[in-house]
């Protein structure tokens, strides 16, 4: 039996995205169609993978950034021998179904990320490169080579228009990402039709100003022009390499070189035309056994994986230390050590007993950590002094040698957290950077991304209310806070002291399925003293810090630097002879996620009276303040003045806190 064509090959995929997106009667079958040629070149002749063991360390990363794409995906992980069922495309976008409508990680499937925010997917994949890079260079010795893979990503018209691609491709550029290569998908058509009405720039100009090596443009279906591209980009590693691919969206099809192949079925009539026109005799979702034997990646990726085994066995004879420690990240392992160092960590920080602001507690813990943890690598969006991400265990990066543990990311809040992702789903580190809670906004999509993904990652968040001050309402995050807490599965701290910074941080990188926001304060905060059994209920998001006799008059809730004016204000309330008790707490999610004894403990339903106290957005205290209850939060932005004065303006004061206090134990009288 002759062997399938290269364009037979291709064609495969071409019919099971149609087949696909016709059965669900939604989808974007144009990518799908235009880019087949160029996946046939890459995944058949380039890629290096093990269908059989998808979580292989040293396969190449492969990033589909323009997610919408995603039948193009599922076509190449069912026809190269991955754990996707023909049922499973049959499924495709249904309730249940692992085939979404946009690719959702799942490594045990081959989907290395979740992508559809465009722009997304190239700039986590510049963090997957930058891992492969800085592993190689702390494992890899003259010998042994255990880290030694690519980052290949697809991507369209649509991510180079999204900033974040220019965010993260610029700092790719600069850190010499020669083992990252793109291939661009330059079919000229977006959503809204041609786009030389809205995307003009010369994009191999732009992408040689970073520093990138750009090959094309070139004919995205000549096989031959593909793979000269292909080795032209793999030839160079010292600069991250962009193949401009020339595609006809829609290829093959009626609806071909128009946005109305797009994100629509192409309908039953123009997919028997495309068949006719492809040369494509199968029926729907019907694979002849030649192609899928073409296909299938198995034995050759089985048989890498085979040689690099044999190779780490070797390197973990020679260097058994390092092989451990590598496994041990790359499993996302902490230290064998972790319960003593976090427990010295903790004790420490209550040790200190004065007050700070809790950006330099958080300083002091990762003064602590650093040394302990080496996949621990920080970074700021320019303002490393600010937020304190920077120690004396802090090694810069060195393009030259890959080696250090801290990225200077220059003002790029967006490109530093979809990186911080890409560190983070590479495996092997855990990123932490830093910027201020109200520029937060810049990076929000990223920060959704990681929760979707379930990523271990730490947003170090200073500057966290009014208490700002002089700088004024651009700096004073207000909605912040509220909306961070709003995303499923996402942890926002905001500790009041040391030791609640320090049970954070430990919280944080113990949590190993949901990323992490720390929200810091500027100004100093008062240490609050604990007894043990306290400070353990820390971790359990919302604790009793000050109890009354007998049962409570009133609860007052409150977090971050706010706490101490709540305990003030308490000790007020019992000199007028009320029982009040305050409530900290750092985690509401965490608080949330408690047995229903626990949370009864600290917020007694009986108890109706209750105050929230923070300086953000009061709704989001409601749900814990019910009916009766009130919220002293902020109804507006802030203003530009000392932050003391800012304070009292905005009635954080302990007069005020009464005065509410009072309002509702006599209404409750």
């Amino acid at each position: 039996m002759p062997m399938p064509t290269r364009r037979q090959c291709a064609n495969a995929i071409r019919a099971l995205s149609m087949d696909a997106i016709e059965k669900a009667r939604s989808g974007h079958p144009g990518a799908p169609l235009g880019m087949a040629d160029m996946a046939e070149a890459l995944w058949r002749h380039v890629l290096k993978h093990n269908p059989a063991n998808p979580r292989w360390f040293d396969r190449d990363r492969f990033v589909l950034s323009n997610g919408h794409a995603s039948m193009l995906l599922y076509a190449l992980l069912h026809l190269t021998g991955y754990n996707l069922s023909m049922e499973e495309l049959r499924n495709f976008r249904q309730w249940g179904a692992r085939t979404a409508g946009h690719p959702e990680r799942d490594l045990d499937l081959g989907i290395e990320m979740t992508t559809g925010p465009l722009g997304q997917g190239i700039a986590s994949a510049v963090g997957m490169a930058l891992a492969e890079r800085m592993l190689a260079a702390r494992y890899n010795t003259d010998e042994y080579h255990i880290v030694d893979h690519r980052t290949w990503v697809f991507l369209g018209d649509g991510c180079l228009m999204e900033g974040v691609s220019h965010e993260a491709c610029s700092l790719a550029g600069t850190w010499g990402m020669g083992k990252l290569n793109v291939l661009y998908d330059a079919n000229g058509i977006s959503i809204d039709g041609k786009i030389d009405g809205w995307f003009t720039e010369d994009v191999a100009m732009r992408y040689r100003s970073y520093g990138w090596q750009v090959i094309g443009p070139v004919d995205g279906h000549n096989f031959d022009a593909l793979d000269a591209a292909l080795a032209e980009a793999v030839a160079d590693t010292r600069h991250p390499g962009l193949v401009i691919c020339r595609t006809h969206i829609g290829y093959g099809s009626p609806k071909a070189d128009s946005e109305a192949s797009h994100g629509a079925p192409l309908g039953e009539e123009s997919v028997s035309a495309t068949r006719t026109n492809l040369g494509w005799k199968e029926p729907p979702f019907s694979i002849p056994p030649d192609i899928y034997a073409a296909w299938d990646a198995r034995a050759k990726g089985q048989a890498a994986e085979n040689t690099w085994k044999t190779t780490f066995d070797r390197y973990s004879e020679a260097y058994p230390e390092l092989a451990q420690e590598f496994t041990r990240r790359m499993h996302g392992d902490l230290p064998e050590k972790w319960a003593e160092i976090s427990k010295e960590m903790v004790s420490s920080a209550v040790s200190v007993c004065e007050s700070q602001a809790t950006r330099v507690a958080s300083r002091k813990v990762l003064e602590h950590l650093v040394p302990h943890l080496p996949e621990m690598v920080g970074g700021s969006a320019d303002l490393t002094g600010s937020v304190g991400t920077l120690t004396s265990a802090s090694h810069p990066l060195d393009v030259t040698t890959y080696s250090g543990n801290y990225l200077f990311y220059g003002v790029r809040e967006f490109g530093m957290s979809a990186i911080m992702n890409g560190l983070a789903l590479h495996g092997g580190f855990i990123p932490y950077a830093g910027t201020f809670l109200s520029f937060v906004d810049q990076a929000r999509n990223a920060l959704r991304l990681a929760a979707l993904m379930h990523v271990r990652a730490v947003w170090v968040l200073t500057h966290d209310s009014i208490g700002v001050g002089e700088d004024g309402p651009t700096h004073q995050p207000v909605e912040q806070l509220g909306t961070l807490r709003l995303m499923p599965d996402f942890h926002v701290w905001r500790p009041c002291d040391s030791v609640e910074t320090a049970v954070a941080w430990r919280c944080a990188l113990e949590c190993v399925d949901a990323p992490t926001a720390l929200s810091l304060s500027r100004q100093k905060t008062t240490f609050c003293a604990r007894t043990p059994q306290q400070v353990a209920a820390i971790a359990r998001g919302g604790y009793v810090l000050l109890e009354c006799e007998g049962t409570p008059d009133i609860i007052l809730i409150a977090t971050g630097s706010e706490v101490a004016l709540a305990l003030e204000a308490a000790e007020a309330l019992a000199q007028e002879g009320y029982r009040a008790r305050v409530v900290s707490m750092p985690c509401s999610s965490i608080f949330d996620a408690q047995d229903a004894a626990w949370r009864e403990s600290v917020l007694p339903d009986k108890v109706r009276v209750r105050l929230a106290i923070e300086a953000s957005s009061s709704d989001w205290w409601r749900k814990y303040v019910g009916l009766d209850g009130m919220v002293l939060g902020m109804e507006r932005f802030g203003s530009s003045a000392p932050g003391k004065v800012m304070f009292e303006k905005f009635g954080f004061t302990v007069v005020h806190v009464l005065e509410l206090a009072r309002r509702m134990l006599n209404k409750q009288a």
